[in-house]
Formats: C-alpha cells, sequence, structure tokens
C-alpha cells in the first residue's frame, strides 16, 4: 500500500513539473482577438510603393504556405500602382514626341 502511495506522489509530481515545463514554453494559451473579416496585417504605403516597401512585406503563415488573401491584396496593389507609372510613363513619351514634332519644339 505504501509503495503504491508512493508511486502516485511521484506520478503527481512528474506530471505537475511537466506540466509547468509545457507552460512555459508555450505560454497560457491566451491568444490575440482574431483580426475583422477583410482586414491584415500586411501593411504597404497608400501611393508610392519602394522596393523598400516591398522587402519589407511580410504575410502571415497559414497550414500550406502564405495566407492568400495578403498575397492576393498585395499584387493587386502593385498591379495598380505599375498601371499608374507605365500610363504616366506614356503620357510623358507622348508629350516629348510632341514638343519634337511641333513647330516650336524644332527651334
Amino acid at each position: 500500500m505504501t509503495t503504491a502511495l508512493i508511486y502516485l506522489v511521484v506520478m503527481l509530481l512528474v506530471a505537475a513539473v511537466v506540466f509547468l515545463l509545457a507552460a512555459v514554453v508555450f505560454g497560457r494559451g491566451e491568444e490575440l482577438a482574431p483580426l475583422p473579416p477583410g482586414s491584415s496585417p500586411t501593411r504597404l504605403p497608400a501611393e508610392d510603393i519602394t522596393g523598400e516597401d516591398l522587402q519589407d512585406v511580410r504575410f502571415q503563415l497559414v497550414l500550406r504556405g502564405y495566407k492568400m488573401s495578403e498575397v492576393d491584396w498585395v499584387m493587386r496593389r502593385l498591379g495598380v500602382e505599375l498601371d499608374e507609372l507605365r500610363t504616366r510613363v506614356a503620357e510623358l513619351e507622348q508629350r516629348e514626341r510632341e514638343r519634337e514634332s511641333s513647330p516650336e519644339g524644332a527651334q
């Protein structure tokens, strides 16, 4: 009977130590509140995205890779930025051609 009681006490002590160790390593299970639907912790400036901004982009990791909605959002933003830049370059090139071909530009 005494041996069984000693085994029980030792098992309880081992279980307590394992529990405390797991609590220290993994935390107390507290989680941040979930983000509202459609929002993302991924950040980009409102306009004029630079290469450094892209290097700083971090996506949430989910079970099978990056969170697809965040990647899609960044790609849409970059697509819009590229389209605006290309449009602006085309406008400036057109103005330059018009200026060069006009009689005033020839002088």
